[in-house]
C-alpha cells in the first residue's frame, strides 16, 4: 500500500520591512523653497553675479593691477592690494555718483547724486512700464524709440507753438505727447489685430519711420526747425510748458518722477484690480482659450498697444519738456527705448518690479560718470554689467545651478534626510 508523501510546508521567511512613511514638506518648507528659487531672489543674484564679473573686468583692465601682476610670485600681496584698491574705489565712486557723496560739504549737495539717479530712472521706468504691459498681453513692444520720438515731437510742438496759462499749457503738452505715443503704439496693435502682422516687425519699422519723420521736420523751416537756424533743432519750449523742478533749481529732478510713480500705481491697478487687466492676462496666457471664453482678443491687442504706447510716450514727454526744453533733436531718445526692454525684463514685467529695475539702471547710469571721472574707468564696463544682468535674468536655470537653488514648485531630488512620521520614529 503506497503512502502519499506530503509536501513539506514552505518555510515562512522574514516579513519584508515596510519603508518608513515620509511626511510631505510643511507649508514653511515649501514657502522657503519657493522664495529661494523665486524670481525676486533670481533677480538679486543676477545683479550680484554681474557686479562680480564687472569687478573682474575692472581689475583686469586696471594698469596698476597689470603692473603688480608682473611680479606676482615675488610679492603676491601687491597684486591683491592693487585689485582691492581698483575694485573698491570703482564701486565707491559708483555709490557716490548715484546715491550719496560723502565728500560734499552739506547734505543738500551730498544728496544730489540720488536726484540724478531718479532723473535718469524716470524715462526708463515709464518706457519699461509700456514694454512690461505689452509683455503681459503676449506682445513684444520693440517700438519704444519711435513712440518716444513721436511723443516728444507732439509735446514739444504744443510747448513752443502756443502761449497758454502755466498749468493748462503743461497739461496740454503732456497730454499731446502721451496721445502721440499712444497713436504710434496703436498702429502696431491695429495691424496686429486686423491683419495678423507681427508686432516686432511692425514696431521696428515704425521706429525708422518716426526717426526719419522727426529728422525731416527738424530740417524743414516752418515745421519744427528753429527760425533763423540751419541746425536740425526745434525752438525752445515756452516756460509755462516746462516740467517744474521737484526740489528746486539746484537739482535736475522734475515732477515727472511723481507722475511716473502715479503711472506705476495705475498700471498695477489696471493689471491686478480691473476687468481689462484680467482680459490682458487671459490673452497673454492663452489667446485661444481667451477667445473661446468670449474675450475679444483683437480688441485687447489694440487697447494694450494704445496704453503701452502712451506709457512709453511719457518717456518722450520727459525728454522734451524736462531734459531738453531748450530744443529737441532726432536723437533725444538716447537709447532709452531699447533700455526700457531691459528694465521690463529685469522687473519680470511687473509694475513695481519694473519701477525698482528702473531705479537700478538709473543708478548705474548716474554712477558710471563718476566712475569714469574718478577712476578713469570706461563707461562701457557699466554697459557690460547691464548686459550681464539681462543675460542672467533671461537664464534662471543658470543662476539656480550656480547657487544650487531649488526650482519653485518642484521637490528637491536630493533631500538630506527623509522626514519620518512620529509613529515610525517612536518604534
Amino acid at each position: 500500500m503506497s503512502q502519499t508523501a506530503q509536501a513539506p510546508e514552505p518555510t515562512k521567511g522574514p516579513e519584508p520591512t515596510k519603508a518608513p512613511a515620509v511626511e510631505p514638506p510643511s507649508r514653511w518648507q515649501v514657502a522657503l523653497r519657493d522664495i529661494a528659487g523665486g524670481s525676486v531672489v533670481i533677480s538679486i543674484l543676477a545683479v550680484v553675479i554681474a557686479l562680480v564679473i564687472g569687478a573682474i573686468l575692472i581689475a583686469i583692465t586696471d594698469p596698476n593691477v597689470q603692473k603688480a601682476s608682473g611680479y606676482f610670485f615675488a610679492r603676491p600681496g601687491d597684486t591683491f592690494g592693487a585689485i582691492w584698491h581698483s575694485v573698491s574705489s570703482a564701486y565707491v565712486s559708483l555709490f557716490q555718483g548715484s546715491i550719496y557723496n560723502f565728500r560734499r560739504p552739506s547734505f543738500a549737495a551730498g544728496i544730489r547724486p540720488l536726484t540724478e539717479t531718479l532723473t535718469f530712472a524716470t524715462p526708463l521706468i515709464a518706457g519699461g512700464l509700456g514694454v512690461a504691459l505689452a509683455f503681459r498681453v503676449g506682445m513684444f513692444n520693440i517700438g519704444g524709440r519711435g513712440q518716444m520720438l513721436i511723443a516728444a515731437g507732439a509735446a514739444g510742438w504744443v510747448g513752443w507753438s502756443f502761449n497758454l496759462p502755466p498749468v493748462l499749457h503743461l497739461v496740454l503738452a503732456i497730454a499731446a505727447g502721451i496721445a502721440g505715443g499712444a497713436i504710434w503704439g496703436g498702429i502696431a496693435g491695429l495691424l496686429k489685430a486686423r491683419t495678423g502682422a507681427h508686432e516686432v516687425i511692425v514696431t521696428i519699422m515704425l521706429n525708422y519711420i518716426a526717426f526719419y519723420l522727426l529728422a525731416y521736420f527738424l530740417r524743414t523751416p516752418g515745421l519744427f526747425q528753429m527760425a533763423g537756424s540751419s541746425n536740425p533743432k526745434s525752438p525752445p519750449v515756452k516756460p509755462n510748458a516746462i516740467l517744474p523742478p521737484l526740489f528746486g533749481n539746484q537739482y535736475n529732478l522734475t515732477w515727472a518722477f511723481v507722475i511716473v510713480i502715479a503711472l506705476t500705481v495705475f498700471v498695477w491697478w489696471l493689471l491686478n484690480r480691473s476687468a481689462m487687466g484680467f482680459r490682458f492676462k487671459a490673452v497673454g496666457e492663452n489667446p485661444n482659450a481667451a477667445r473661446v471664453a468670449g474675450i475679444d482678443v483683437k480688441n485687447v491687442y489694440f487697447v494694450a498697444m494704445l496704453i503701452a504706447g502712451g506709457l512709453v510716450g511719457f518717456a518722450g514727454v520727459n525728454q522734451a519738456l524736462g531734459t531738453f526744453p531748450q530744443g529737441i533733436t532726432s536723437d533725444l531718445d538716447a537709447g532709452i527705448g531699447f533700455d526700457a526692454i531691459t528694465v521690463a525684463l529685469l522687473g519680470r514685467s511687473r509694475p513695481w518690479g519694473t519701477f525698482i529695475a528702473g531705479l537700478l539702471f538709473g543708478a548705474l547710469k548716474a554712477g558710471s560718470f563718476a566712475m569714469q571721472a574718478a577712476n578713469d574707468i570706461p563707461i562701457d564696463i557699466v554697459l557690460v554689467v547691464q548686459s550681464l544682468i539681462v543675460l542672467f535674468i533671461a537664464a534662471p536655470p543658470l543662476v539656480r545651478a550656480i547657487f544650487r537653488l531649488p526650482t519653485p514648485g518642484v521637490a528637491s531630488k536630493k533631500s538630506p534626510l527623509p522626514v519620518v512620521s512620529k509613529e515610525v520614529a517612536a518604534k
